[in-house]
């Protein structure tokens, strides 16, 4: 494409970032957008939106209004659901005692804490187990399960983990426990041998749900255990809805696409956390000192970060706690904890990720580096490295791998991919290939388990397998322009009226709306993880505050410290309310900037 070609968005083909600026409607979409706005009577914006992620006009009104009553699949559909549910709705008839097993994460703390509050339903006191990241590794472990079988436990249910574990749960079995699984993860090879394993992903199942966390399957699978007891005339659980605020959690939180029955949830989820039904999650937000009403950005960026840094760095079984919880007193009591465990998270991190930085600086040099970084260090910890990882591939716009290394030689690691470049079965393929002790995930992040010697292969193998996906994905990296607006539009008034097309995240990304020629009359560096702060001002006088977070030390946020105040320039990013003693107010997070008198650079 030439500098002037229409695609690009008010003509800018390189920016301070180094990408171009494209309209995220072609022609076709343009014109979609127009007869939705005509249909279905909203404004033009909002149109643009929905057409630019692919809704037509026949779809909009589900879109706009989504309910789970409406887009529930039959969980019959999901290979295996008509087992696990007959089999658990028998545990609860007979009052079984029931073991969870799930993972360190906030999906699989809230599919526990969801599992929990659905038994406790039926005055059953089922135990839980959460694995040290560093002691025991992901997933189950023969140790733990033993241990929960010597406590009475005759049926172990396995959240968010389990479809590759073929020795942990034959031994289950062996030892005369049940065990049901509900998972996402991808599958490869020989499954476990259990009585039910319920994942989407899995070969065999049609259902065509693998864009589910293993919240959301644990959600379906409770309406599916619910049906099995009601059709037998046995008590059933009293509101399941009311469990949709933590599938909402997880699902914001994995980062699992909003579309389908994940959108329903969400909407469903966020407006039951407004009423504060849940004490632990209120907690938290009291704890992250979120200001106006929860949305889903900050359970991505407040609550879910303090969930997670109890597996990370403390005690992993506090975040399944603090969600299962009813006790108010007993949630402010965990939140307080997972808030201080946060802040030293923060710090390991941001050591970690100053020397990953600087060693991934050293091995791509002035050239263009592999195409996916694969580094190690012994001064990194296990609970940190998925986050650096994600620093390392948007600083350097590749897929990157981050590995915490034992004295002894075995590390644990964390990748994270960009959009088109499959990580997940890279690793898989690595694991078959035996370059690797163990490894799994999806296709925008993975874990792995190695040694020192594995290392180099593994990196060679992951360059090899995946440089071809990453050169197209870097090749087609664009930013994408929902629509054009200037700094007087951007009222709270108008960024709330953006939420009737959401909730926004993975595949439904939050609008992105260009700024055309507007003036930098402030900035400075905030923070200790050096945030750019700055205010813009339209041609007529308007005025939007504004922030590009971590930029202080990249080009971008180079060229807004010293911007001239009397130049004009291009910007482009999203919009929120912020709170402020009862005040709302817009912010701008600056995702790129542009000089409108070059096309090139």
């Amino acid at each position: 494409m030439s500098a002037d070609d229409p695609r690009y968005f008010l003509n800018i083909d390189r920016s301070f970032s180094g990408k171009s600026w494209t309209d995220r409607l072609d022609i076709a979409a343009q014109r979609q957008a127009t007869a939705i706005a005509q249909h279905h009577g909203i404004s033009d914006i909002l149109a643009r939106i929905l057409a630019a992620r692919g809704v037509g006009v026949e779809q909009a009104e589900t879109f706009l209004t989504p309910t789970i009553r409406e887009l529930m699949p039959d969980p019959s559909s999901m290979t295996d659901m008509d087992g696990f549910a007959e089999r658990l709705a028998c545990a609860i008839s007979n009052k079984e005692q029931i073991a969870l097993f799930g993972d360190y994460d906030v999906d699989g703390a809230s599919s526990c804490a969801m599992m929990l509050r659905f038994l406790r339903g039926f005055s059953l006191s089922p135990t839980c187990h959460i694995p040290d990241r560093i002691f025991e590794g992901y997933g189950p472990n023969i140790p733990a399960i033993n241990t929960l079988i010597d406590e009475g436990a005759t049926l172990l249910v396995l959240l968010d983990c389990g479809t590759t574990s073929v020795e942990a749960v034959a031994h289950a079995r062996s030892r005369n426990c049940d065990v049901l699984i509900l998972d996402h993860h991808l599958a490869t090879g020989d499954l476990p041998d259990a009585n039910a394993l319920v994942n989407p992903n899995r070969a065999d199942d049609l259902s065509e749900l693998g864009y589910l966390c293993a919240a959301g399957v644990t959600f379906m699978a409770l309406v599916a255990t619910n049906r099995v007891l009601r059709n037998a005339g046995h008590e059933q659980f009293a509101d399941l809805m009311s469990l949709a605020d933590l599938a909402a959690l997880a699902t914001i939180c994995d980062v699992v696409p909003l579309k389908g029955l994940n959108r329903a949830l969400v909407v469903r989820g966020i407006s039951i956390m407004r009423q504060g039904k849940n004490p632990g999650i209120a907690a938290l937000a009291l704890a992250a000192r979120l200001n106006g009403p929860i949305a889903p950005q900050h359970l991505g960026f407040m609550i879910g970060p303090r969930i997670n840094a109890g597996g990370r760095i403390g005690d992993a079984g506090l975040g399944t706690k603090l969600l299962a919880t009813n006790n108010e007193e007993e949630a402010m009591f965990i939140a307080a904890q997972l808030d201080e465990l946060n802040t030293e998270r923060q710090s390991i991190e941001a050591q970690a990720v100053e020397e990953a930085i600087a060693v991934a600086d050293a091995e791509i040099g002035q050239g263009e580096g592999p195409a996916v970084l694969v580094l190690a260090s012994e001064s990194w910890h296990p609970g940190v490295v998925g986050l650096v990882a994600s620093r390392l591939k948007d600083r350097f716009n590749r897929p990157a791998f981050a590995i915490a290394m034992r004295p002894d030689g075995t590390g644990t690691g964390s990748g994270r991919s960009l959009s088109g470049v499959d990580l997940g079965n890279a690793v898989l393929m690595a694991v078959e290939g035996d370059l690797i002790e163990k490894g799994g995930g999806h296709a925008m992040a993975a874990g792995v388990s190695l040694g020192q010697n594995q290392i180099a292969g593994f990196r060679a193998h992951l360059n090899e397998v995946l440089e071809q996906q990453v050169s197209v994905a870097r090749d087609r990296a664009s930013i994408k322009i929902d629509a054009a607006i200037t700094a007087r539009t951007a009222t709270p008034d108008f960024v709330n009226s953006l939420s009737e097309v959401g909730p926004f995240g993975m595949g439904n990304p939050s609008p992105v709306f260009a700024l055309a020629s507007h003036f930098i009359t402030f900035s400075k560096v905030v923070g200790k993880g050096g945030h750019v702060q700055f205010s813009l001002k339209s041609g007529d006088g308007a005025n939007l505050k504004g922030i590009a977070f971590r930029a202080a030390s990249s080009d971008l946020g180079q060229a807004i410290l010293n911007a001239p105040k009397d130049k004009p320039f291009h910007f482009c990013g999203t919009l929120n309310v912020d709170y402020w003693q009862d005040r709302a107010r817009v912010q701008m997070r600056l995702i790129d900037m542009a000089d409108p008198t070059k096309s090139a650079w």
